[in-house]
């Protein structure tokens, strides 16, 4: 199975530029450090998606670690390409910011200008606690991005739903559900799942893809996850700069446990060192499908125009 992407070509950049990581932030040109994103569309084939959400478009973001290493020019940048892409539904999966809580509110404004049909939901991530959850959490919801802590939302094909709304269920529902990162105390698949009929398909925002055995036991379709940032830094023979504790397969891209299928997206942006090598950052756009006699997956590029 080979995935493509592409990056748009009316965003090229000039190379890469390392600069001291003493200097001023104000002194950092915008985008020293980054490489365009690759668009990566992909489509999954979920046998019990209902009929009315066959063809539904969920882009993907995580990782955006707005920082010195990420500039916000980075992040407006990527919510231009998310918005033409014309979603659905905007699925963030965590790490908003880097240690420093000064990033959480330009962070969330940024992201707050991304747009889909159904709306723009969010999972927190283990570097959004370290600078602060709640306040994390009050920020993207002030931003109108609906934050799915340890809890769920029924998607109608016309408009989400809250759990909280008393509304006859009927087959055309989807659920999104979404919990806190794993590495907290905090998380709790179960009280996220609480009400929902085992028969119905669910798609899981989790920020650690080491969420994945308990999502699989769980009975979750598809699971959308980040953190690895598909490694950062790939090198010959020591791999790359970050794994993944259920193995390599889930360090980037498609791939399945059981029935549970997942995508670990490599997210936008860096931690640790300023520098992508060898993988690039990563927007990525699923397209739902209902057909049980299909491929799991298969991809094919992704024109913007």
């Amino acid at each position: 199975m080979a995935r493509q992407s592409i990056a748009p070509s009316f965003w090229k950049r000039r190379p890469l530029t390392l600069l001291s990581l003493n200097a001023p932030e104000t002194d950092l040109p915008p985008g020293s450090f980054s490489a365009d994103p690759e668009i990566t569309e992909t489509m999954i084939w979920l046998p019990r998606l209902p009929i009315e959400h066959d063809g539904l478009r969920i882009v993907h973001l995580t990782d955006i670690h707005l920082s010195l290493f990420t500039p916000i020019e980075e992040v407006q940048r990527v919510v231009d390409l998310a918005n033409l892409l014309d979603p659905d539904v905007v699925a963030l999966t965590g790490d908003y910011v880097t240690f420093s809580p000064t990033y959480i509110w330009p962070a969330a404004q940024a992201l707050g200008r991304l747009r889909a049909r159904l709306g723009v939901f969010a999972v927190l991530g283990n570097h959004d606690f370290r600078a602060g959850a709640d306040e994390v959490t009050r920020a993207l919801r002030a931003c109108h991005i609906r934050v799915l802590r340890n809890s769920h939302c029924a998607l109608s094909p016309n408009h989400p739903m809250d759990h909280t709304t008393k509304a006859r269920r009927t087959d055309k529902t989807l659920w999104l559900v979404g919990v806190d990162d794993p590495w907290m105390a905090s998380a709790d698949l179960a009280h996220a799942l609480r009400s929902i009929p085992l028969r119905d398909p669910k798609i899981l925002l989790c920020h650690n893809p080491e969420a994945i055995g308990q999502a699989s036991q769980h009975g979750i379709d598809l699971m959308l996850s980040g953190h690895t940032h598909g490694g950062q830094v790939r090198l010959p023979i020591l791999r790359s700069l970050y794994r993944s504790i259920p193995g390599e397969r889930f360090v980037d891209g498609w791939n399945r446990l059981g029935e549970t299928q997942i995508y670990v997206s490599r997210g936008i942006g860096k931690v640790v060192v300023p520098v992508r090598v060898a993988c690039p950052p990563e927007i990525t756009c699923l397209c739902l499908r209902r057909d049980a006699g299909k491929p799991n997956i298969w991809a094919r590029p992704q024109h913007v125009v």
